[in-house]
C-alpha cells in the first residue's frame, strides 16, 4: 500500500457548499471521512500548495468541525501540511474522527515537489466539474 489521498465530491449545494468524502494512506495506517466544507476552501487549498514552501508557506491546515462533545459536531477533520524544520521534508498530518466510534491519526511523508502536484490537484478539483482527486505523491488525477 502506497501513499493517498482520494476525495470524491458527492452533489449538495454547490457552488456554494461541498460534500467530499475524504480517503488518505501513508501506506500503513488509512482513515476515511465523509466532510462538508464551504466551495472556495478547496481553492485557498490550492493556492497554499501550489507553491508550498517557496511562497512562504511552511504551514497550512485544513481543519473542520470538533472532538468537544460540547461543541456537538458530528465529524472532527484535520489535515495539516508542514514544512520539517531544517530539512527539506513535508509531512501532511491526518486526524479523522467520526465523533462516535471511529478515530484515524497519522502522518503522510513527502516533499513540497509532491505537495505542488497535490495542489495542483486541488485548483483542478476547485472548479467543480470533476467528481474525484486522486494524488499518489509525485502523480495523481482529477477525474
Amino acid at each position: 500500500m502506497e501513499k493517498i489521498i482520494h476525495i470524491v465530491r458527492q452533489p449538495y449545494e454547490e457552488p456554494y457548499h461541498i460534500n467530499l468524502i475524504f480517503e488518505a494512506s501513508n501506506g500503513e495506517s488509512k482513515g476515511q471521512l465523509e466532510i462538508y466544507d464551504n466551495a472556495d476552501q478547496l481553492k485557498r487549498i490550492a493556492e497554499a500548495l501550489e507553491g508550498f514552501s517557496f511562497n512562504g508557506t511552511k504551514h497550512f491546515v485544513w481543519e473542520l468541525g470538533s472532538e468537544k462533545s460540547k461543541d456537538n459536531f458530528a465529524f472532527y477533520f484535520k489535515c495539516e501540511f508542514s514544512l520539517l524544520n531544517h530539512s527539506n521534508d513535508c509531512v501532511i498530518g491526518i486526524r479523522v474522527n467520526n465523533n462516535r466510534n471511529s478515530l484515524s491519526e497519522f502522518n503522510i511523508q513527502c516533499t513540497p515537489s509532491e505537495l505542488n502536484k497535490l495542489g495542483q490537484l486541488f485548483r483542478e478539483f476547485s472548479k467543480l466539474e470533476k467528481e474525484t482527486l486522486t494524488w499518489y505523491g509525485f502523480s495523481g488525477e482529477v477525474k
